[in-house]
């Protein structure tokens, strides 16, 4: 998918959960998982995007998005799974640092459940040694909206284009480099769902 459109969808959801917390209704709080085409995306975080830096990415085939979500630079784009939680925050918890953890927590459970030893650090996002394996970009006010990039199959060479996340000297990494077997979304879905629902203790209906 690409990456405006959901971008379109996630805000149209976004001031439905809104509306119905405000009329006394249920929220329906939804999770959206996709895959997008290649695309680099900034976040509120100031830094040097020129023209030319613009274009320089355009060039290498992905597009390219200024966007309202927290951090800096990331790659998103076929073999990561793609998961934005569109969720009353305060329904689950009053504040964005529990919602941080919680996603980090539910990406390690993911990881846990394929073999993969992996953890948080203090820079945000889930990490498997000094590698990156899954970046967190989140807007949270009333209504979260982003949300965060696990890579699965992804080809790592995308991000040599770019100081993933504004964070030099690390590397990224996948679960398939970590398993040293091909391991596709389809595969790892199943294992985010079931940690999702444990981490916020919720009962998930698909539509």
């Amino acid at each position: 998918m690409r990456y405006l459109p959901a971008w379109e969808l996630q805000k149209r959801i976004a001031a439905r959960v809104m509306a119905n917390v405000k009329e006394g209704k249920e929220a329906r709080h939804t999770l959206l998982l996709l895959e997008h085409y290649p695309v680099f995306t900034t976040g509120i975080r100031k830094s040097d995007y020129t023209p030319e830096v613009e274009a320089q990415l355009k060039s290498t085939g992905a597009d390219f998005h200024r966007t309202n979500r927290g951090g800096l630079i990331t790659f998103h784009g076929p073999g990561q799974l793609i998961a934005y939680p569109i969720l009353h925050l305060s329904s689950f918890s009053p504040g964005i640092k529990w919602y941080v953890c919680a996603l980090e927590r539910t990406v390690i459970r993911t990881l846990r459940g394929l073999g993969i030893h992996a953890h948080t650090s203090p820079h945000t996002g889930v990490w498997v040694g000094e590698n990156k394996i899954c970046a967190l970009g989140l807007q949270g006010r009333h209504v979260t909206t982003h949300g965060l990039g696990l890579n699965c199959n992804t080809d790592l060479q995308w991000f040599t284009h770019i100081v993933p996340c504004g964070i030099p000297d690390k590397g990224v990494t996948s679960v398939t480099q970590e398993l040293r077997r091909e391991t596709t979304i389809s595969q790892v879905e199943p294992h985010f769902l079931k940690a999702f629902a444990e981490v916020f203790k919720c009962q998930l209906v698909f539509s």
